[in-house]
């Protein structure tokens, strides 16, 4: 008869503990703390104003309708020296084409144009990018979309300020805007997760991808790169993969002063943004390094922290062993303070005021990364093909 030795259980499950608490605060601190250093020291330094070449903003467009009429002003209206807004339109069936023209007699720096009924089998979003490159003027380009706002009228001239010699892309932030509701502060937690987890390895020198809501970088970058030519079958990959194979650790910088921000409407419907979350998850699976093996480390050793934390606080309990009890505790305790604090300066300085579910956020992330897993495994390779 084999006899269970708890105090020894006890002792393996707090050791267990241990081990994945030391990985976690590895990653808080060397990853997810980058993002609200790098903007309080961007934001107590002065903008290099000086620094503005030309450039051309590109947006693709479909059935965008009173949102382009929304947006589109405020990036026409920047105060940058010399900077062109080209728009092209993907077969839009309501009135954007009609809103181009009206905004395009008030402002002579903006230029549309639009994709052809005969382009088949590409992703046409891709296809919209390299036309608006090909038409553009300027070496830098900067990549947005029709439901992205900049905060600022200063947004142009702080992304420039990354624009220096070496420089070939430039990440910028785009948060959401205020909302009311479980969902949208789920949709803004992980929005804001997902900046930390990408913009503090690009501060780390381990840049992997990159959000086409605010994003810059070279025309002949792009031409040497020949733009999307690896990725064209797939839906997406317009903005991540491209930056995957195109940066490293010498060529990307980062902008996170606060008028360099940009923020999204939420999507009409929920289903758009797990369709989003998906795509994602299949562009991921593309990533070149170790960034993929990465992210699902820091994920399931969250989840696994938690079970064992649960489970080694259960069997200390039952068992009064009370010194394995207590550590396990302060080790939950610690991670725990340590996680809001970053999440909560880091929401402080990228203006996501209802960032408040992050105690149920960190709790329930790796179950949602599961469900969203799931979801990808029941469908097919035909789903994430341009048809």
């Amino acid at each position: 008869m084999i006899t269970l030795d708890y105090t020894r259980t006890c002792f393996i499950v707090a050791a267990c503990c241990g081990i994945l608490f030391l990985i976690q605060l590895l990653y808080l601190f060397i990853v997810y703390a980058r993002m609200y250093q790098a903007s309080r020291k961007q934001t107590q330094e002065a903008a290099n104003t000086g620094n503005c070449p030309p450039l051309s903003v590109i947006i693709v467009t479909k059935d965008s309708g009173s949102i382009l009429k929304e947006n589109l002003p405020p990036i026409l209206e920047q105060d940058y020296p010399t900077f062109e807004v080209i728009v092209v339109n993907d077969q839009s069936a309501g009135e954007d084409e009609e809103i181009l023209k009206l905004l395009g007699n008030k402002y002579p720096n903006l230029y549309h144009t639009f994709i052809p009924q005969t382009a088949r089998y590409i992703s046409r979003k891709k296809l919209g990018i390299a036309m608006g490159i090909k038409a553009s003027r300027y070496e830098w380009i900067v990549v947005t979309e029709p439901t992205c706002r900049p905060r600022s009228n200063q947004w142009l001239k702080n992304l420039a300020t990354h624009f220096n010699e070496g420089t070939e892309i430039v990440l910028g932030y785009c948060g959401y805007t205020e909302g009311k509701g479980l969902f949208r502060k789920r949709v803004k937690a992980d929005n804001l997760f997902q900046s930390m987890r990408y913009l503090g390895a690009a501060l780390n020198h381990h840049p992997y991808m990159g959000i086409g809501k605010n994003l810059a970088y070279r025309k002949s970058s792009y031409t040497h790169h020949k733009g999307f030519a690896e990725q064209l079958p797939l839906l997406r990959g317009d903005d991540d993969l491209f930056i995957n194979s195109l940066a490293n650790s010498n060529n990307t910088a980062v902008a996170l002063h606060p008028d360099s921000f940009m923020e999204q409407q939420f999507p009409p419907y929920k289903r758009i943004w797990y369709e989003e979350k998906v795509s994602r998850l299949v562009t991921g699976n593309f990533y070149k390094g170790t960034a993929r093996f990465m992210n699902g480390l820091e994920t399931w050793t969250c989840a696994l922290f938690h079970l064992f934390t649960i489970g080694g606080l259960v069997l200390s309990i039952s068992c009064h062993e009370w010194i394995f009890t207590a550590i396990i505790a302060v080790l939950w305790l610690i991670r725990f303070i340590l996680t809001m604090v970053i999440f909560q300066k880091t929401a402080h300085a990228t203006g996501e005021k209802s960032c408040c579910i992050f105690p149920i956020f960190d709790w329930l992330r790796p179950l949602w990364a599961l469900l969203i897993k799931i979801h990808y495994w029941r469908r097919t390779k035909t789903d994430f093909l341009r048809k």
